[in-house]
């Protein structure tokens, strides 16, 4: 029986530095801004919290963003990290869909436009954080030299989507990160164009519209019009 009960404990340590390490693969930035101690035993508290429920451990850590805001460590921004780079890895994992071309919008009657709503690519996600948390995984990413974690005088919207075979981010201004939010939940051409004129005269909301929509087309965020 000694036994026996002395290879489960070997079979269940194994599979949690199996899960840990898992984790550190796929939150790399966390891991470095932790560091091996604290990533270790933030990891061990998070397996506890949320075992596995799926055979693949490639889905194993989604809970993680949501279990760092909650959980006693220095700072949010290691929240904001983890949910950057499951967001990377939900985007490139992402359908292979076809995106709109610019000729789509051709077909569309100018007394349609105010009907019109939009349908993204599945890779297209949302992001806001408080902290310089894209630029610091760029650094870690790209192992240049390291940066400062600094939190930000006000909360900066990303978007986040894949390309092709290329995963992409960039940060937005206010006026478009309320466009694309609501874009992204429905939101008519019209209802939208009402709502940029906090930030632009009536007459002129509908081209700073017609700008976005542009962008979305050629960076490939739209596959339908």
């Amino acid at each position: 029986q000694g036994d026996t009960q002395e290879r489960l404990n070997i079979y269940s340590n194994a599979y949690r530095f199996r899960l840990i390490d898992a984790l550190a693969e796929t939150f790399t930035a966390v891991h470095t801004l932790m560091g091996d101690e604290l990533f270790h035993q933030t990891a061990l508290a998070y397996i506890e919290a949320y075992p596995p429920q799926h055979f693949s451990l490639r889905y194993f850590g989604d809970q993680l963003s949501g279990f760092l805001r909650g959980y006693d460590v220095e700072t949010p921004l290691y929240a904001e990290m983890a949910e950057l780079e499951w967001a990377l890895r939900h985007s490139f994992d992402s359908a292979d869909l076809a995106p709109v071309t610019l000729q789509a919008l051709q077909t569309i009657a100018p007394e349609q436009w105010e009907q019109v709503h939009f349908k993204f690519h599945p890779s297209v996600q949302c992001l806001v954080f408080g902290w310089n948390t894209c630029q610091l995984w760029a650094a870690i990413d790209e192992g240049s030299e390291p940066i400062s974690a600094l939190p930000q005088d006000y909360p900066q919207t990303w978007l986040i989507w894949r390309k092709e075979l290329l995963t992409y981010y960039r940060s937005l201004d206010s006026d478009e990160a309320w466009a694309i939010s609501n874009a992204l939940q429905g939101a008519l051409f019209a209802d939208l164009c009402s709502g940029l004129c906090e930030w632009v005269d009536e007459e002129q909301a509908p081209a700073r519209l017609a700008g976005f929509v542009m962008r979305w087309i050629e960076e490939g965020l739209l596959i339908e019009v």
